[in-house]
């Protein structure tokens, strides 16, 4: 650049001015740290209760910065801060407070208790609400109480703590609990639907729940209908743990316990069986078995079965995390490791897993992931044997094991001389120790499940989030036979190994976009979106026999078997969802709302003729408290309102199952050779109308904080209508052998009433809280379709899985059908005397000491045409309480459920309590001449010379059913904070060592093992037919905060 020479002077002092200022700004930013460091100011302090009370896990921090703080066991914190800096000091269950720092050194700090849950930020889908904002129905669990049970699942923790959710034990290890949300609506599934982290997802036993932070409970329509045609059995919204602003914190958890059953049946010894058997031959005129005569005159054998089954077992829970943050981001990374061992022989579940969530803001964009990875495995025997139905059963003069038993003459195929019924000592029972020791099951599930998503700020009221997630298991299944039988008269199988593999994935994108606005008194906010969810299942599997056996040792793979293969197969099963779905939720002057939200689902596995679906609610609130005219000190807040809306349930069905086959086979021989020809029959009938399931819900409640907002009320009153429910339909026999198909025909109602109450009291060294709720909830089916008609040409309205359970129209599914009994005979002339009007006798057969039948028809017989309705398996009431105290360092948690009105049918007793090869119950009471008293039938064999002793076996009578109901003491757990001057020599902010006892005490009339009963088969879901008990847990652990 060129500038004219008498400019040259002025231009050379600019530039040398322009140094000097680049030089100054250098020498400042240099020392700029220097300086600030200077500036900056050490706060201490302690921060206490409005008890005095010190209170450890406070974060403190400097506003607009990352500086923070935490308390340590006896509150106290120290931080550097800016001058005049603002600190926010927080911690759950107290009121967040801001302080001015000033040029104070020391600030001590008094926190006030938050009594109100009204201002609590809830997940509902999509979207984060204020809790007193909801207009629907929604269960907010309590973590603080769900992580003091032991158990792999989230599931099982959930019982007791939420109105209208069922939870019914999984009981072995490694299987699921199965929650029902607000009753059953469908005959084929009631498996809510599970989104973890914006995921939808299985949250099984494959989930660690310690990092799980917050669990919501959709209930009803209006907190549902985002999810559509998925959400028709409620929705479980899981959100797991992130990190938070501050300095990484690190904790770990350990807990140790020792399990077993807390009952088991009391079954007679060796000697009072042979008595006892002894006068039961005697009875019926019959010759002992020659086994039962010679142990009369020489026993040495009384085996314990229950004993030699059931174990104590270690139960183990490890876990560590490191959490921590920034202005920009936080981080959350966790490993576990769960062991359950079982109480029963042969079986076991253990899982490690890693979490890692994080997320990074800049600017207006939001980055996040959320990543869990898996393992687990377990065993248990195969072959169907089930420990619980046979232990009992099986004779106290068998040996488990004995080389007594390896006679081929006796007992074939029995190299390992295995405890087995003979035809001199029959029993039918199996051996289950021989079953776990002759067929070994070995599984391994590697999962990963997680989601990614960025967010975009596009203006202050409007968010854009992406979210995309992927669930997919990698499962193998190894079964190996060995040589032997477990079970007299037994068919010798041979060896054979078989292995199944399958692959699952879960694909999931999502589009979002979240606004926010007020505008005076209007509030406005809500979501719209697209979402698309990708499923499919590969399933390969192969077996072969003929192990071959080098000294004892088998090749258990397929490749080194002998023999031909026995049997292969596959499977392949894909289908497609996706949906536009919507929310807007609308508050006026914080004391009107409305909410409007649905979905709209599209479904590869519905028919062609409904490919889409539309799932509308609405909802509306009044919070009445704020209205002038009402003026009622001790009501803080009071809130009415009520919904209504339509949702649906496609998850019972699977990939192409409206799509009919045909099957081929060689049935035709004809032609000159007359050979096989092949030809075709129609296997499955199409359906094209083929759909979701639908479920119409009303829903009416409040809420209300009282008393300064220490107790807190809510009370439901719903009901829900579920149409077009899959049943399967007879067809007409013109249409050949194809089957019955599913048809959407059924109707099915629930109704019911809900209340939480909850009581705090934080304002003395003895703080406690008092959580309560119970529900009821009524079950009606409506129709059922057409199932034709039966022998007397009337319309058959009902659903029939055994003769003894029925789900007929105007009464409870699964209702108890059964022929009730009226005491028992204790005459002859008692037995001349019963008779129907026509003067017929009714059992003319019948001895004394048997069953005496009611003839509900009155035609003279006794037979299924006398069956009537004997109650439901389903409780009428069902009750959950939880009280949590602490004094100092000590503090007590109590949990306790209950479960009313349900009658049960024992299967176990049933086989137990018919007298015929089996053990007897030491509290037996048989009727004879000389104990006429007596409630059971009379001691006799069951053979030609005595045919009513069977009758009095009758399996569909009310002599199985028992009462259901129970109060269990779910958890008790004492724990003890170490003080801050232990914990501060070894360097840890807090650490905490409790003591803890699960399923400690039962209170029931019930017979069998345990009332809280799991059937999967919800057509018969009150049957025990020998499910895994609960077990009793003594356990002991510590949790540390580094």
């Amino acid at each position: 650049m060129n500038c004219p020479t008498s400019q040259k002077p002025y231009g050379m002092l600019m530039l040398l001015r322009a140094h000097k200022l680049t030089a100054f700004t250098i020498l400042l930013l240099f020392f700029l740290p220097t300086i600030t460091f200077s500036q900056t100011l050490s706060i201490k302090g302690k921060i206490t209760d409005d008890a005095g009370i010190p209170v450890p896990g406070v974060t403190i921090q400097e506003k607009g910065t990352a500086a923070a703080a935490v308390t340590d066991a006896a509150g106290n914190y120290m931080l550097t801060v800016q001058p005049n800096a603002t600190l926010l000091i927080s911690h759950i269950g107290y009121l967040t407070q801001t302080i001015q720092a000033g040029s104070r050194s020391v600030i001590n700090v008094s926190l006030a208790p938050e009594a109100t849950g009204m201002a609590d930020v809830v997940v509902i889908g999509y979207q984060t609400v204020r809790r007193k904002d909801l207009t629907g129905a929604t269960g907010v669990v309590k973590m603080e109480d769900a992580t003091k049970i032991s158990t792999g699942s989230v599931a099982e923790q959930l019982q007791g703590l939420v109105p209208g959710v069922t939870v019914r034990n999984g009981g072995a290890p490694g299987q699921n609990a199965a929650i029902e949300i607000r009753g059953v609506g469908s005959f084929g599934n009631a498996n809510p639907l599970y989104v973890i982290d914006g995921m939808i997802a299985d949250a099984n036993v494959t989930i660690n729940p310690d990092d799980i932070a917050s669990v919501q409970i959709l209930k009803d329509a209006s907190a549902s209908a985002i999810y559509g045609s998925r959400a028709g059995n409620g929705v479980i919204l899981i959100t797991t743990k992130k990190g938070k602003s501050g300095e990484p914190r690190v904790t770990a958890s350990a807990k140790y316990g020792i399990q077993q059953l807390h009952k088991t049946w009391d079954m007679m010894s060796a000697p009072q069986y042979l008595q006892t058997v002894k006068q039961e031959y005697a009875n019926s005129a019959v010759a002992l078995p020659a086994d039962v005569t010679a142990q009369l005159n020489n026993n040495t054998i009384n085996t314990d079965w229950q004993k030699a089954t059931y174990q104590q077992a270690a139960y183990q829970d490890y876990n560590a995390s490191i959490s921590g943050g920034s202005g920009g981001g936080n981080y959350y990374l966790s490993g576990g490791y769960y062991s359950n061992e079982g109480t029963v022989a042969g079986n076991g579940f253990n899982r490690g897993s890693m979490r890692l969530n994080t997320e990074v803001k800049k600017g207006i964009v939001t980055v996040g992931e959320n990543m869990l990875l898996s393992l687990s495995n377990g065993k248990y025997p195969g072959g169907g044997v089930n420990a619980f139905y046979n232990s009992a059963q099986m004779l106290p003069t068998i040996m488990v094991q004995g080389d007594q038993y390896k006679d081929a003459n006796l007992y074939p195929a029995n190299p390992g001389g295995w405890g087995l019924g003979s035809s001199n000592n029959p029993t039918y029972a199996n051996n289950y120790l021989a079953n776990v020791a002759l067929d070994k099951v070995n599984f391994s599930y590697a999962k990963i499940v997680g989601n990614a998503y960025l967010g975009v700020k596009l203006t202050p009221w409007l968010d854009y989030k992406f979210n995309v997630g992927l669930e997919t298991s990698f499962d193998y299944t190894k079964e190996v036979r060995d040589t032997g039988v477990w079970r007299y008269t037994n068919q010798p199988p041979q060896t054979f190994v078989s292995e199944g593999r399958s692959r699952y994935v879960n694909f999931l994108m999502e589009h979002t976009l979240n606004f926010n606005k007020t505008f005076g008194l209007h509030a406005i906010n809500g979501v719209a979106g697209f979402s698309r969810a990708d499923q499919g299942r590969d399933y390969t599997n192969a077996s072969k026999n003929l192990l071959q056996d080098v000294n004892g040792n088998l090749f258990t793979t397929i490749g080194s078997a002998l023999g031909a293969p026995a049997a292969s197969g596959g499977l392949n099963n894909k289908w497609r969802n996706h949906g536009w779905l919507g929310r807007v939720n609308y508050a006026y002057a914080d004391k009107y709302l409305l909410t409007v939200s649905g979905r709209i689902d599209q479904d590869s596995r519905f028919g062609p003729n409904y490919r889409t679906g539309y799932f509308p609610s609405a909802a509306l609130g009044w919070r009445i408290s704020k209205e002038d005219f009402f003026n009622v000190d001790w009501i803080k807040d009071l809130k009415l309102r009520g919904s209504y809306g339509k949702l649906g349930f496609s998850d019972v069905l699977t990939a192409w199952q409206y799509i009919g086959y045909l099957n081929t086979d060689p049935r035709a021989i004809y032609g000159t050779g007359q050979t096989p020809q092949v030809g075709a029959y129609q296997a499955v009938i199409t359906n094209p109308n083929l759909r979701w399931e639908t479920r119409l819900q009303t829903n009416v409640g409040a809420d209300a904080q009282l008393f300064n907002n220490a107790l807190a009320v809510s009370v439901d009153w719903y009901r829900s209508l579920s149409k077009d429910v899959l049943v399967l339909v007879p067809l007409p026999q013109y249409l050949g052998s194809a089957g019955s198909p599913y048809v959407n025909t059924g109707s099915i109602r629930n109704t019911g009433i809900e209340m939480a109450v909850t009581y705090k009291n934080y304002n003395h060294a003895l703080k406690w809280d008092v959580s309560g709720n119970f529900t009821t909830i009524k079950n009606k089916v409506l129709s059922v379709g057409n199932q034709g008609v039966d022998v007397n040409g009337h319309a058959i309205d009902y659903l029939e899985p055994a003769n003894f359970v029925r789900s007929q129209v105007g009464h409870a599914m699964a209702s108890w059908y059964v022929i009730k009994t009226d005491g028992i005979f204790q005459n002859q002339g008692e037995i001349d005397a019963y008779k129907n009007k026509a003067g017929t006798i009714i059992q003319p057969n019948a001895k004394p000491g048997d069953i005496r039948y009611v003839d509900a028809n009155g035609d003279g017989l006794i037979n299924d045409q006398d069956r009537t309705f004997a109650g439901s398996p389903w409780p009428s009431l069902q009750t959950g309480l939880q009280f949590n105290a602490s004094y100092k360092n000590f503090s007590l948690n109590m949990q306790l459920v209950g479960v009313f009105g349900n009658k049960i049918y024992d299967d176990v007793r049933r086989a137990i309590d018919n007298y015929q090869l089996t053990n007897f119950r030491k509290d037996i009471n048989p009727w004879s001449p000389t104990n006429p008293g007596g409630t059971d039938p009379r001691l006799a064999v069951d053979n030609g010379n005595d045919p009513t002793v069977s009758v009095n076996n009758m399996g569909e009578t009310n002599r199985w059913l028992e009462n259901g109901s129970y109060v269990r003491l779910r958890n008790l757990e004492i724990g003890y904070s170490l003080p801050a001057a232990w914990t501060s020599k070894i360097k840890f902010h807090t650490a905490r060592v409790f003591i803890s006892a699960q399923n400690l005490l039962t209170i029931t009339k019930y017979k069998g093992l345990d009332p809280d009963i799991s059937n999967s088969n919800l057509g018969m879901r009150g049957l025990d037919s020998g499910f895994w008990p609960s077990s009793r847990i003594f356990s002991a652990g510590v949790n540390i905060d580094l």
